[in-house]
C-alpha cells in the first residue's frame, strides 16, 4: 500500500540525514503516514518532523527541510512539500493514478484485499440472542458488524471464524419453557397463569399456538414442571430456527453455533473450575466458591459456584473462553450490546488469571439503536403492540438498507435509524445513492455497449484523464486497499460506508462535468475503462458490508 511506501521513503531519508550528520536524533522503528485534514494539503502527510524537532534541536519545519532533502524521488510522487508547523505532505503523481487504476482493472473482485505482515487465526463471536425470543433491532446492528468485521479481517489476509454463542441453560430456560406452557394450557381452554418473572411477549403464544397446532392438547396430561421442561427444550428450538432464518434473511452465516448446554453435558465447566483451582485461583467464602479476579484487574473477586451448588454464568462463560483458546484461535473479538459494559474487566482477568495473555481477547462494546420514523421515535410495534423486532425492520426497510444504517455509526456510538429516510430513493438516503451510482454506470456500459464501445481495461490511455473530477475520482478510487485495511485494523467496518458515499460523489461529480462516450474514441475508451473501475470498486465495499450492487434501479 502506498502509504506502506511513503513510511519506508521516509525512513530512508532520514537515516541519510543522520548519517551525514545534518540531524543528530535516534532512527524512529516506525513511521506513521496519515491524511491531511485538508484534501488541498495533499494525498498524505506526516508529522515526524515535529515529533523529532526536540531531540534534534531544530525547528520542526528545519528538520522536515532536511528529510526533504535526503528523500529519493520515485515516480509515484509528483510533490513534496512542509505545511504549517512542520507537517511534510506529499503529493501522487498521475502515472501512479494510472496505474492504480490498472490495477482495478487487473484484480476485479480481488481489488482492496491486501496480507497484513503477521497473519493471525481470528473467532468472532456476535449476536449471541438468548433462544427465549425474537431478536430486537439491537441484535441486527451487531449482526452487519460482526459479519462485515469478518469479511474485512479476511479481506486482509486474517484466518477467520464466526461463532454464535448459544445461551440455552439455566434458570431462564426453565422460565421461558413454563412460559410456553402456560400460554398452551390458555389456549386449550385453562385460565392463565404465568411464572413469576414468566416471558409476557406475544410471540409466547405463537409459540404455544404452534404446539396446539402440531399436537393439539397432548401434553395436557403432564404435570406443569413436565409440560414445562418439554416446551422449554421445543420451543427453544424453534425460538433459534427462527433465528437462523432471520440472520440468512441478513445474509449473515456463523462457521459454527455453540451450545452453552455442551459445557455442562460434557464436563469441560467443572474441568475449568478444577483448573483454576489447581493454579490457586479460587477460594471459599460464605459457602460459595470465588475467583480472584482482583488480582488481575477486576474491581472485586467474582463467584463462580454460589452457596448452593448451582454455578454461575460467569463460571460458564469462564469454560467457554477457555475452550475457545484451547481451539487455537490467535485473537478473541466478543461484539457484545452496552448492556454487558460492566462484564468486561471480569472476563478480561478470567482469561489473564487462566494464562491466555492480556492481549488475547478483544471485546467490543456497542451502543443502542433508536428507531425513527417521519422524525419521531418509534417505540413499540404497530402490530403486536410491543418492541419491534428485527424482522419486522427487514420486512420494511429491507435487507440492504437495513445493513447499511446499522454501519453508519461507529460502535461505540449511538445509532438514530430512521426507517422513512432509508425507505426512500432520494439522494438524501445515503445508501440510495451508493447503488444508484452503481446502477447508472451499469447504464452507461449498457449504453456504451450498444454502441460496440466496451472498457479496454488497462490497456487504455489513461495519460488522456487529466481533468480535476477525473483525477478525483481515481484518488478515491486508488484510497481502497489503505481504506479496507485500515478499517479492519480499527474493527471499524462503519468506515466503508462513508467511503461508498465518497466514491459515489466523485463519481456524480464527474458523469456532470466529463462526457463518457464521445467522437474521441481513445479518451471514451479511457473514461468507460474509468467508469467501469469505479463500478467494480464500489461493488467490492458494497459486498464487505454485505449490501448488493443493483445493475438497475
Amino acid at each position: 500500500m502506498i502509504e506502506n511506501d511513503l513510511a519506508v521513503l521516509v525512513q530512508n531519508g532520514l537515516r541519510r540525514a543522520i548519517d551525514s550528520g545534518h540531524l543528530k536524533t535516534a532512527l524512529p522503528q516506525t513511521i506513521e503516514i496519515e491524511r491531511p485534514r485538508e484534501k488541498s494539503h495533499g494525498d498524505w502527510a506526516s508529522n515526524i518532523a515535529m515529533i523529532l524537532a526536540k531531540e534534534a534541536r531544530q525547528p520542526p519545519r528545519a528538520v522536515a527541510e532536511t528529510i526533504i532533502e535526503n528523500l529519493d524521488k520515485p515516480d509515484y510522487l509528483a510533490e513534496v512539500e512542509i505545511a504549517g508547523p512542520g507537517f511534510i505532505n506529499f503529493r501522487l503523481s498521475s502515472k501512479w493514478l494510472s496505474d492504480s487504476l490498472a490495477q482495478i482493472c487487473e484484480l476485479g473482485d480481488a481489488y482492496g484485499r491486501s496480507k497484513v505482515e503477521n497473519p493471525q487465526k481470528i473467532q468472532i463471536e456476535f449476536v449471541s440472542a438468548n433462544p427465549v425470543g425474537p431478536m430486537h433491532v439491537g441484535h441486527g446492528r451487531w449482526a452487519a458488524v460482526g459479519d462485515s468485521l469478518a469479511r474485512l479481517l479476511k479481506a486482509v489476509g486474517h484466518q477467520v471464524e464466526s461463532e454464535f454463542y448459544i445461551n440455552d441453560w439455566g434458570n431462564q430456560m426453565r422460565i421461558f419453557g413454563a412460559s410456553v406452557a402456560a400460554r398452551y394450557r390458555e389456549i386449550l381452554g385453562e385460565a392463565l397463569e404465568l411464572p413469576e418473572d414468566g416471558y409476557q411477549g406475544h410471540y409466547i403464544t405463537d409459540i404455544a399456538q404452534e404446539i396446539v397446532d402440531a399436537d393439539g392438547d397432548k401434553y395436557l396430561r403432564l404435570k406443569p414442571e413436565d409440560q414445562a421442561e418439554e416446551f422449554s427444550k421445543r420451543a427453544y428450538k424453534q425460538v433459534l430456527e427462527h433465528i437462523k432464518k432471520t440472520l440468512t434473511e441478513m445474509d449473515v452465516s456463523f462457521d459454527s453455533w455453540f451450545s452453552e448446554s455442551s459445557l455442562h453435558e460434557s464436563g469441560k465447566l467443572g474441568e475449568s473450575l478444577e483448573f483454576l483451582d489447581q493454579k490457586d485461583l479460587t477460594y471459599r467464602s460464605e459457602g460459595a466458591l470465588w475467583l480472584k479476579t482482583v488480582d488481575f484487574g477486576d474491581d472485586k473477586d467474582r463467584v463462580l459456584m454460589r452457596a448452593n451448588g448451582q454455578t454461575t454464568y460467569f463460571a460458564a462463560d469462564i469454560a467457554y473462553h477457555k475452550e475457545k483458546v484451547e481451539r487455537g484461535f490467535d485473537k478473541l473479538i466478543n461484539i457484545w450490546g452496552a448492556d454487558h459494559h460492566g462484564y468486561v474487566k471480569r472476563v478480561q482477568a478470567a482469561m489473564t488469571a487462566m494464562g491466555a495473555g492480556d492481549n488475547r481477547l478483544e471485546i467490543i462494546i456497542g451502543q443502542l439503536v433508536n428507531l425513527f420514523s417521519g422524525g419521531k421515535a418509534v417505540r413499540m410495534s404497530k402490530r403486536t403492540g410491543e418492541m419491534v423486532t428485527l424482522d419486522e425492520l427487514l420486512t420494511d426497510v429491507g435487507r440492504d438498507a437495513s445493513r447499511y444504517y446499522f454501519l453508519m455509526r461507529g460502535t461505540d456510538t449511538p445509532l438514530d435509524f430512521d426507517i422513512e429516510l432509508a425507505k426512500s430513493q432520494t439522494s438524501e438516503n445515503p445508501v440510495y445513492y451508493v447503488q444508484y451510482a452503481h446502477a447508472r454506470i451499469c447504464s452507461i456500459l449498457r449504453h456504451a455497449a450498444d454502441q460496440k464501445l466496451t472498457p479496454i481495461g488497462k490497456k487504455a490511455n489513461f495519460s488522456l484523464l487529466a481533468h480535476e473530477s477525473e483525477m478525483a475520482l481515481m484518488r478515491e478510487l486508488a484510497d481502497a486497499p489503505s481504506i479496507i485495511a485500515r478499517a479492519a485494523a480499527a474493527r471499524a467496518p462503519h468506515r466503508l460506508t462513508k467511503y461508498s458515499q465518497d466514491i459515489a460523489a466523485a463519481f456524480h461529480q464527474f458523469y456532470h462535468q466529463c462526457r463518457v462516450v464521445s467522437d474521441d474514441e481513445d479518451l471514451s475508451f479511457a473514461r468507460l475503462t474509468l467508469v467501469d473501475a469505479t463500478r467494480q470498486v464500489i461493488k467490492n465495499v458494497l459486498w464487505l458490508i454485505g449490501v448488493s450492487a443493483p445493475q438497475k434501479m
